[in-house]
């Protein structure tokens, strides 16, 4: 089916010049105003902003403020006609409130309530062609006041929405459209063409979870959204459901039927469904006439509509609209009114505008992204078998450099056998993989330096060999100081032998029980500190000044050989021996 036939096209700069006009006239004048606007940066990613002042010109409004509200939303695919249909709805609400809608109303009889058959429709900007006309959310500048039976009335707003899938949206774009709409409103349309497809449940589940994960931060309880209604438009198969909401009932119970033949996937998507909202229905909608689908001057009119549309039309309006039928907003279990909306609408948005929520995924993106992590962990498998064999387990002890040159050699063969796995997404999105590859590997590299650490027996004996040198030390002094009369002096280095003795066996305890391992660490830093800061620079120094003497005695004893060499090279002087 064409994109006309479900958007209904007219001349679009016709609207546009009545919405403008209408801006521009009285400020009484009813008209769609945008209270969350999108915007697009040169990088392509949407900004969503709320209008504030608009939004609060219409909810704190005297006439409607302490009232309750009911507030129905149509969402959607784009091109799809959802803008034309609230035109209709903004019609009959005309006709039973108290507001006159901007002379919206048609004749206004129980049954007329449409108008007459040569009235152009007006509200809502909408026209026909395959680019998108809304972008954000959108709603009418005067609710309608319904009278229910009781004699209360309820203010009813009505809100147009950005269509979904369109070529400048993104996922996320998609996502935060339809679940703030969802979470605002107490009516939410599906609007669909032609049948409910698996696909248009996927997407729904993605859109509503989103918009649960937002309601989580906010700690709301019960069933995060009220009624959906799937709208299916252009219905062709009457003969196995009719038009209307019975045929709707049972095409959406076949849809959402659970049975055990079916994969998990398919059965939690429909337990998904079910439990994110109070009341599912369902109502069939024919297609509205080819006349209105190739007509590029088509503005409304009911006599270039199909007949069998426009009765449909009449009993889908009322089933939501009427005031027996109104679903006032409750969030929490408690009634809503406008300017309490007001306020969820300044808590809901900035949940959207930040980066606490996730970022969502189309399908492909998501098995992508799936089928690298999948590549990843079989090539991290590839490095830790390859430094097993190196270092692992029972193997012995190998020197620091060789390690790390093992380590890039075995980092190399994963990467190797990362890019020769078949990955979806292609290069460019396999590479972020790749890096987190790199990573994991030099992430677990680390716990291998540490393991081969371990096997060094020095390194091992370290504690033991400080502790016990600098026990010795301190015992010796003390005898010493005790020798030559400095008593406080070799008191404390005694009360320091007894500190080492007691540290030495309680380190031994630890490494033998593994008990008070907390303690053995402390112990080891603090043997550690004593060779850092006075036993490797003593070593250093002792080792400098040794390697200098033995230096100086080298060249000494040279001299020395060089001096005697001389003197035996020195002629014996005496008489010249005769013949």
């Amino acid at each position: 089916m064409s994109s006309e036939a479900n958007e209904h096209p007219v001349s679009h700069d016709h609207h546009k010049q009545q919405q403008l006009a209408a801006m521009d006239g009285p400020a009484a004048v009813p008209r769609p105003i945008q209270i969350v606007t999108a915007t697009y940066g040169e990088d392509g990613k949407g900004k969503f902003d709320l209008d504030l002042p608009a939004l609060e010109q219409l909810l704190l409004n005297d006439r409607i403020r302490d009232h309750r509200v009911a507030v129905v939303s149509v969402a959607g695919a784009f091109r799809k006609g959802k803008s034309f249909l609230l035109n209709y709805f903004l019609r009959y609400l005309a006709c039973i409130s108290d507001t006159d809608g901007g002379g919206l109303a048609g004749s206004c009889g129980t049954e007329d309530w449409l108008g007459s058959s040569s009235q152009p429709l007006r509200g809502f900007s909408w026209r026909g062609g395959s680019e998108r006309d809304t972008t954000g959310i959108l709603l009418w500048s005067e609710p309608f006041l319904v009278t229910l039976a009781g004699g209360e009335k309820v203010a009813v707003l009505l809100m147009d929405t950005q269509g979904a899938f369109d070529s400048q949206s993104t996922v996320r774009d998609c996502a935060t459209v339809f679940a703030l709409s969802t979470m605002l409103s107490s009516v939410q349309i599906y609007n669909l063409s032609t049948n409910i497809q698996e696909d248009d449940l996927q997407h729904l589940q993605l859109f509503t979870e989103y918009g649960k994960l937002a309601q989580e931060s906010l700690e709301s309880a019960g069933a995060p959204f009220q009624h959906l209604l799937f709208l299916v438009r252009d219905w062709s198969y009457p003969y196995e459901h009719g038009f209307g909401e019975e045929g709707g009932r049972a095409l959406l119970e076949k849809r959402l039927l659970i049975n055990d033949k079916q994969h998990h996937e398919l059965q939690q998507l429909r337990r998904h469904i079910r439990q994110c909202f109070d009341d599912i229905s369902c109502f069939l909608l024919p297609h509205p006439g080819l006349d209105v689908a190739t007509d590029p001057t088509f503005d409304g009119r009911l006599s270039a509509i199909h007949p069998q549309f426009v009765a449909q039309l009449r009993l889908l309006v009322p089933r939501l609209l009427a005031p027996a039928n109104l679903v006032v907003k409750r969030i929490n279990g408690a009634d809503v009114t406008c300017q309490e909306l007001l306020h969820y609408f300044k808590a809901y948005m900035p949940i959207y505008q930040g980066d606490d929520l996730p970022q969502p995924k189309t399908m492909l993106m998501a098995t992508a992204e799936a089928n690298n992590l999948a590549a990843v962990a079989a090539s991290r498998t590839v490095y830790t078998g390859l430094m097993e064999e190196v270092c692992g387990g029972e193997r012995p002890y190998v020197a620091p450099d060789k390690l790390l040159d093992e380590h890039r050699r075995c980092v190399d063969d994963s990467l190797v056998w990362f890019r020769k796995l078949r990955k979806m997404g292609g290069p460019e999105f396999s590479a972020q993989y790749e890096e987190q590859l790199s990573l994991d590997c030099d992430e677990a590299f680390e716990m291998y330096r540490a393991h081969n650490q371990s096997k060094n027996v020095y390194v091992g004996m370290r504690t033991l060999s400080v502790l016990f040198s600098a026990l010795l030390l301190c015992y010796f002094l003390a005898g010493f100081l005790d020798f030559i009369g400095l008593d406080p002096l070799a008191n404390l280095c005694t009360w320091m032998v007894w500190v080492l003795i007691v540290a030495l066996i309680t380190w031994c305890y630890v490494r033998h029980s593994g008990n008070y391992l907390d303690l053995g660490h402390h112990i080891d830093a603090f043997a550690n500190l004593l060779w850092d800061k006075i036993g490797c620079p003593l070593y250093v120094t002792v080792t400098q000044k040794a390697a200098e003497q033995a230096v100086g005695f080298n060249m000494a004893g040279r001299q020395r050989q060089r001096s005697s060499s001389s003197s035996s090279a020195v002629p014996a002087v005496g008489r010249p021996k005769r013949d």
